[in-house]
This record gives structure tokens, sequence and C-alpha cells, in this order.
């Protein structure tokens, strides 16, 4: 009943789709307006004018596609960037509209899986626990509450460009070197290394019991089909 009931919501999804947000696509210099679709076919961006863009993705020809908290939506192909030393090419766009973000997820959750980076901190209607954090970056890091759901981990920083949400199947392992460390590695790519998976380093303001830890980590195992000792 569960699998029906997210296909239908997918299904609905894509039904609203059909006439597209509308998106201004960001050039090197400049940058035009146009319509981005997100169908059952892929994503398509049709520009307005005569001499715009027009590009078709199916889901296969899309490396990766984040979608962050003001609007932007970066999409990673596999085509090589001639220009940048064949470096993947990536194309960006805004969308206006705030209920794009919402409103996609589950569809390109559906069609990409891990290839499918929501930069915004979804609600959870019944948090399992959270605790105050801390994200290290490279030079400074960000603040925050990491938030454990059911089937999810929900990350909310106080600057709205580093918030994530991961499903559990969006997630490689966690790990941790104390009680108040958590690393969680995600299939989300890292510009740094080619194919690498994505670290993001906690420093916990409260100290995570080793009951928490292993009750995250059989979740994460457990959404993966792995067999956990009792």
């Amino acid at each position: 009943m569960k699998l029906l009931t997210v296909a239908l919501f997918v299904a609905a999804a894509l039904a609203q789709t059909s006439p597209g947000f509308e998106a201004r696509h960001d050039h090197l210099h400049g940058s035009c307006s146009g319509r981005l679709t997100i169908d059952d076919g892929g994503v398509t961006f049709d520009g307005a004018g005569k001499k715009s863009h027009h590009w078709h993705w199916g889901y296969l020809d899309i490396q990766q596609l984040q979608i962050l908290h003001n609007g932007e939506v970066r999409l990673l192909t596999y085509q090589d960037n001639k220009w940048r030393l064949g470096a993947d090419r990536e194309f960006h766009f805004r969308v206006g509209d705030k209920q794009f973000g919402p409103q996609m997820s589950p569809v390109l959750t559906s069609r990409l899986g891990p290839r499918f980076v929501l930069g915004l901190a979804s609600a959870l209607e019944k948090p399992v626990w959270e605790l105050p954090v801390k994200h290290l970056l490279r030079v400074s890091g960000t603040e925050g509450t990491l938030v454990i759901g059911e089937d999810r981990i929900v990350y909310r920083a106080g600057r709205p460009g580093d918030s994530r949400t991961w499903l559990f199947s969006d997630i490689d392992h966690i790990s941790r070197s104390g009680p108040e460390e958590l690393t969680i590695t995600t299939y989300e790519r890292a510009r740094s290394h080619y194919g690498n998976r994505k670290d993001f380093n906690f420093q916990l303001k409260q100290p995570l019991s080793e009951e928490r830890y292993d009750q995250l980590w059989r979740r994460l195992e457990q959404s993966k089909g792995v067999q956990t000792p009792s």
C-alpha cells in the first residue's frame, strides 16, 4: 500500500509539471529565460526566444541534479566541457517558484535515486531524535540541527545554502571517532575528487550515545536490505 501511494503521488506530480516552471538559464556572460519541464522522459529547458537554448536530458544522461534553497538547479551531465579541460559539463538554472523543490523532489528521487541532491531541509512530522551540531567546512562551518527521521536524515542549517535532506538510500555509510563527532558519507559528488563520495563532518554540541548511534547504523543497514544482528 505504501509503494502504491508513493507511485500515485509521483504520477500526480508529473502530471502537474506539463506546463513547466519559469526558469532562467545562467550563461558565462548573461542569461536567458525559458521553461524548465520535468516529466517521464527527463528534464527539458525551452528558451523563450528564437536564439535561446533548447536542451533535453533523459534521466540516464544526468550524472547529478541538485536543487538548492534559492531555486538554483545544477544539472551535471556526462558531456565533456572542452573549455574546462574535459571536466563534465554543468548547466545552471534558477526557478522562482518556491514550490518547485518540494513538488519535484519525489519525482526526481524516484527517477534519479542517489543522483538527486536536495539542498533543502524537508519537514519531518515525527522525528526520532535531533541534535544541535556544527557542520565543519574547510575554512569555517555552519551551525544547525541534525534531525533523524524514520527514513531520512535532515540537516537544518542556520545558513540555508548548507541544508540537506538525505534519504537513507542517499547515504553510503556513517562513522565517528568519538561521542561528539559524526560523519555522514553520501553519494553526492565531491568536486575535488573524481567519482568520490562526499563527507559531511559534524561536531556535536551534545554527546551522541552509543545506543542512538547503533540504532541509526541499524536503520541505514536495514534500508539496504542488510540483516543486522539483534
